[in-house]
């Protein structure tokens, strides 16, 4: 298939063109500067402008741009900045395909189960209603974003992404060299869950939604048994051979974080029902496995 990507250069992006290339399909790299070799397409995620000619011929395109949600301290501007990269850039996506001649038969865009907000101790899975506060509100803002790839009659999938368990970025990218040099340990009571995905799993994921016609809407990319955080604690020092001795206070971490610790603090139990219903097999089901294989992947 000829696939459109944006965000091609972030932690999932390059996993998933390498996926894609390895299995003959040509992939077409949305970017924003003037293209510098073949494959590349403009656009201008803030601006609304994407050169549509480009993704002429496109069976699929999947959505990944966004800026990183922990990259940076939430300020009123970098909170702007998260919303805008995520909501304008779904709209501009979302048009550009709705006005196409042929559009694509499906759209993949990703979205996060930050839509649940804090969940607790209770399971949720898509059926859930959204949630409360900054993330829950971006998220739904988020997908709504791409009402008009809807209405154009794209098969859209949301991909409420989890945790990603990988070393080269996402929040797994800072705790590995912590742990390493055994400087872990449980961030604040450690009882709210961390719902997790083996990056391997979520390219899996992401290719089965490509594949599977029947899916549509909100579907988790989380693995099947979410652990909590002071398992996670466990789990790490196990699989690294190293002591877990320094918990952060909940105090600290509100200093060192601001708003953000809420959302490092929150629980957040999502079970991936519609990826299970639709078939998909889980390779690292379990934080463990999901750990070695991070460990084992290429960077």
């Amino acid at each position: 298939m000829r696939i459109a990507i944006t965000g091609s250069t972030g932690l999932i992006g390059t996993a998933l063109v390498r996926s894609l290339e390895a299995d003959g399909h040509h992939v077409v790299r949305l970017v924003r500067r003037p293209p510098r070799r073949e494959g590349e397409v403009t656009w201008d995620p803030k601006g609304g402008r994407v050169d549509t000619g480009g993704l002429a011929g496109c069976e699929a395109v999947v959505h990944l741009a966004g800026a990183g949600i922990g990259d940076h301290r939430w300020t009123a501007a970098y909170k702007r900045e998260l919303h805008d990269s995520r909501v304008l850039g779904t709209a501009t996506i979302a048009e550009a395909l709705a006005v196409l001649p042929t559009p694509p038969r499906v759209l993949i865009s990703g979205s996060a189960v930050g839509i649940y907000g804090d969940t607790g101790d209770r399971a949720v899975d898509e059926a859930a209603a959204p949630g409360h506060g900054f993330l829950a509100d971006l998220c739904r803002e988020w997908e709504a974003a791409a009402g008009p790839a809807v209405e154009a009659g794209v098969r859209t999938v949301f991909a409420r992404t989890g945790l990603v368990v990988a070393r080269g970025g996402g929040a797994w990218g800072r705790l590995f060299p912590l742990f390493k040099l055994g400087l872990g340990g449980r961030l604040g009571s450690g009882r709210q869950y961390w719902s997790f995905i083996a990056l391997r799993d979520h390219i899996a994921a992401l290719r089965h939604l490509l594949d599977t016609a029947g899916l549509s809407g909100p579907v988790n990319l989380t693995a099947p048994n979410p652990v909590t955080n002071r398992e996670v604690t466990a789990a790490m020092g196990r699989v690294l051979r190293r002591p877990t001795p320094f918990p952060v206070p909940t105090p600290a971490l509100k200093l060192a974080l601001g708003e953000m610790s809420t959302d490092v603090l929150a629980s957040q139990r999502v079970l991936p029902r519609r990826l299970l219903d639709s078939g998909f097999d889980f390779a690292f089901p379990d934080i463990e496995g999901a750990l070695r294989a991070a460990l084992t992947a290429p960077r």
